[in-house]
């Protein structure tokens, strides 16, 4: 089967699942949240195999989301760093967190993410800065900007008619 590639999609969400949506990428930059940086970190850490963690680790420096930066010159050895553009994924993976921790988690949670100097849990939200309002289901929808193509267009087309999930069972109830 030949693998769909979604680089030059008009969606931002198809985009970004093209550089960073396979599983071991993520667990990568998890890890590189954590403070992992060697080749040997993430290889303890993952239980990858050297050829998969040698073809992730290129994919994310080619992308711009890590970098490499030599730590040894003899023999040469090189860390890997996140740069600006993968920094900016942080929000991602604390929601993939949040996410897991409250659908995903039957009795108890793992990991907690907490406040750097009060040490307290914290519960991420998504929020418009402008406004400060909690963004959900029920006050967002999509519309289709300058760039988007036939396809997007269709697609989006009087989505703000989509009824909300608001009275949806919830799933993790539900099984």
């Amino acid at each position: 089967m030949q693998r769909t590639h979604f680089d030059n999609s008009d969606c931002p969400i198809a985009r970004s699942l093209e550089l960073v949506g396979e599983w071991w990428s993520i667990l990568i930059l998890r890890d590189a949240f954590h403070g992992l940086t060697k080749f040997d970190e993430f290889q303890q850490s993952l239980q990858l195999s050297p050829t998969m963690l040698t073809r992730r680790l290129k994919h994310l420096v080619q992308h711009g989301i890590l970098y490499k930066h030599p730590y040894q010159s003899r023999p040469l050895r090189h860390e890997y760093l996140l740069t600006p553009r993968g920094k900016a994924f942080f929000p991602v993976l604390i929601t993939l967190l949040h996410w897991g921790n409250t659908q995903l988690a039957c009795d108890d949670i793992a990991v907690v993410p907490v406040h750097r100097q009060t040490g307290l849990p914290v519960a991420p939200a998504l929020m418009d800065l402008a406004s400060q309002e909690k963004l959900t289901l029920d006050n967002l929808m999509l519309v289709a900007g300058p760039k988007a193509g036939e396809g997007m267009k269709r697609r989006l087309k009087n989505r703000q008619d989509t009824p909300s999930l608001a009275g949806a069972p919830n799933a993790r109830n539900s099984k």
